[in-house]
């Protein structure tokens, strides 16, 4: 593994603790290893000015960068942006769990802020929305880059100290977002099941692009524990003593149903859905990303 590619491993994240920095170095690993990926030849523009086209104000060329270059360019505006997209990140109790050495709540923090830099980057106009019971932050999406600071900011607030109500959050979100967006979903998914489709599917309705990154433990899906433990609901606080050997493979086949329950009508309905365990590599979900940025034209 490369320097830059060993950055793309959450465990080695989290020995970090700035955001602004793991953003970074998440995003520099995984430019770095594009050119041996499905990506070759994939252009990522980082860009913040454009060349001067016939009809632009002369007031909006920048001189320094014509006496640097002998071209003329002028500076991008947010509304010029290409895509505009809303991350929306689960910050509630069930999402601190973590069998190893980091939670799904981390994880989380990791990805939201990899993918804010990635996007502002690009140029791209990238809003938050954070919720646990409720919507607890609402930042409408800006394409400029010194709007990563507000982002991270808010993210690294998110703490796992509420329950959940992901329905009513999507609900709410879906008739609060006004102009067509890619919607970009980060959470256990833990709640009732078919309520959240419901949910997901009213940002369909809404002519939304929506991708679902559906995180969990690995705990959570193989229940690896031996002889007996107790199972503690993060939310309700509710325990119950299991045998895991002879609960375990009943657990493991109710997992699958609700994950390829996800995946089915996530599927019917043109939702990008990924299940993610919290060792996965960041390259392989901003690739996702990337194909789904492409495939929507912008």
């Amino acid at each position: 593994m490369t320097d830059s590619a060993k950055y793309l491993d959450p465990l080695v994240l989290s020995k970090l603790s700035r955001l602004d920095l793991i953003a970074r170095l998440v995003v520099e690993g995984f430019i770095t290893g594009l050119h041996k990926s499905p990506f070759h030849g994939f252009s990522v523009e980082f860009s913040e000015y454009r060349p001067y086209m016939t009809g632009d104000p002369f007031k909006n060329i920048d001189w320094k960068v014509l006496g640097r270059t002998e071209r003329y360019y002028v500076k991008q505006f947010e509304e010029e942006t290409n895509l505009r997209a809303h991350i929306i990140i689960d910050g509630s109790k069930s999402m601190s769990f973590g069998s190893n050495k980091i939670t799904k709540l981390k994880y989380a923090k990791y990805l939201s802020a990899a993918l804010c830099y990635l996007m502002l980057k690009q140029r791209d106009a990238v809003g938050l929305v954070t919720f646990d019971n409720e919507i607890r932050s609402y930042i409408p999406p800006k394409s400029v880059m010194s709007f990563l600071n507000v982002l991270l900011t808010e993210i690294d607030k998110l703490n796992g100290a509420n329950d959940t109500s992901i329905a009513a959050a999507f609900h709410q979100l879906a008739e609060r977002i006004k102009k067509r967006s890619l919607i970009i979903v980060i959470s256990d998914l833990l709640d009732d099941q078919e309520d959240v489709l419901k949910a997901l599917k009213h940002f369909r309705h809404r002519k939304h692009e929506v991708i679902v990154f559906h995180i969990m433990d690995k705990q959570e899906t193989e229940l690896a524990y031996s002889g007996n433990v107790i199972l503690q609901d993060l939310e309700t606080g509710r325990s119950i003593p299991v045998e895991t050997l002879y609960v375990r493979n009943t657990y493991k086949q109710k997992v699958e149903e609700f994950i390829n329950r996800y995946k089915k009508v996530c599927r019917e309905n043109r939702i990008d859905y990924e299940f993610v365990t919290t060792d996965t590599h960041f390259g392989d979900l901003l690739s996702k990303y990337l194909i789904k940025r492409k495939m929507i034209g912008v």
